[in-house]
């Protein structure tokens, strides 16, 4: 047996040991979670793995984090959430989430991406990537609208940088969320580059991620969990809390593009 075969076996083992002693003695509930878009394929792996060693069902909803926070706010019921930047930070201060529930377990960053098998853009500078991307027909990237952190951030960083008019003029908007990726601009061959979370962008099939953004194009999302002060079952989204933290968790995070912290 290969020793990455036979380590990959003995995390699994562990996490689910881990897993048994955190569902034991706690009844089957069923855990209604906000979760932010970039973090929705490493769950889909990770669910069945937590359901299956706790009993416990999730149910999850996903959208961008400002999105997800508004909604807490506004008291829709949820049992855990997870959101990226100070989103749970700001629900903490305002009671709506749990205080000490918050912890930081796996951070992105935003990439570039083009049609699978085209031309690569230089990104090993800032100011090459900016000159691929004034070069460049048709780009897609979060509608900052649409709450998606990573529009937001870019929409400033192209004002910063002084291409702000020269890139909406051929800008293709993402609206955020699971049906709103801007690499499936990409994909459809309606842009030649889309930047957005690489988790996002590896979501997407029929695309090539270049990398990482260089320089000031470039910013890093941590994301937190919490469980709201009025969640129906907050013993299991506190042992949610706790799988995401295991190294079979880590392990997928890393495999979408994440990194855990």
């Amino acid at each position: 047996m290969r020793l990455g075969t036979a380590m990959s076996k003995l995390i699994a083992v562990s996490a689910i040991g881990l897993l048994t002693t955190i569902g034991s003695g706690a009844h089957s509930a069923e855990i209604k979670a906000l979760i932010t878009t970039a973090l929705k394929t490493s769950i889909e792996d990770l669910a069945p793995q937590f359901e299956r060693a706790t009993g416990h069902k999730l149910r999850a909803a996903y959208g961008p984090s400002s999105t997800l926070v508004k909604r807490i706010v506004d008291g829709e019921d949820a049992d855990f959430v997870i959101v990226g930047g100070d989103g749970i930070d700001q629900l903490i201060k305002q009671g709506k989430v749990i205080d000490g529930s918050g912890a930081k377990f796996a951070r992105s960053m935003i990439g570039a991406a083009v049609a699978k098998g085209a031309p690569r853009p230089d990104i090993s500078s800032a100011e090459a990537f900016k000159r691929a991307l004034l070069a460049a027909k048709s780009v897609a990237y979060s509608d900052a609208a649409g709450g998606g952190a990573s529009g937001v951030y870019l929409a400033k960083a192209f004002e910063k940088m002084g291409i702000a008019a020269a890139l909406k003029a051929k800008a293709k908007l993402a609206a955020g969320g699971p049906d709103g990726l801007a690499g499936t601009f990409v994909a459809k061959g309606e842009a030649e580059i889309a930047m957005q979370p690489i988790p996002e962008l590896m979501a997407v099939p029929g695309i090539d991620i270049v990398g990482p953004l260089p320089g000031d194009f470039q910013n890093v999302t941590i994301y937190a969990v919490g469980v709201p002060v009025y969640a129906a079952e907050p013993e299991a989204a506190q042992a949610l809390s706790k799988f995401l933290t295991t190294p079979a968790a880590a392990a997928v995070f890393k495999a979408k593009g994440l990194d855990p912290t």
